[in-house]
């Protein structure tokens, strides 16, 4: 079970490290590994949070120590691990 967390501030490693395959608003084509979501605010957080407009993946990725370890330098190494075994 995973340990929850705040979202670490100005990170964004969430909107940036992985990819997301549906549709998002400014994105039709979803995004892909490494490039920063449209809807990443400069402060670095999502601004569509708790909106429908949030793709159900992004509803998924929830703080947790083993998605952001201590640092956001670890925070997208462990997103980019997850994101190479999870790729088809």
């Amino acid at each position: 079970m995973r340990d929850c967390l705040e979202c670490r501030e100005g990170c964004g490693a969430c909107c940036i490290a992985p990819s997301i395959t549906s549709p998002l608003p400014g994105m039709p084509l979803g995004k892909p590994a490494g490039v920063p979501c449209a809807q990443l605010g400069p402060d670095m957080r999502c601004q569509v949070f708790g909106t429908d407009a949030r793709p159900g993946f992004c509803g998924s990725l929830r703080p947790a120590a083993d998605l952001c370890g201590g640092s956001r330098e670890e925070a997208f190494a462990l997103i980019q691990a997850l994101e190479q075994a999870t790729r088809p």
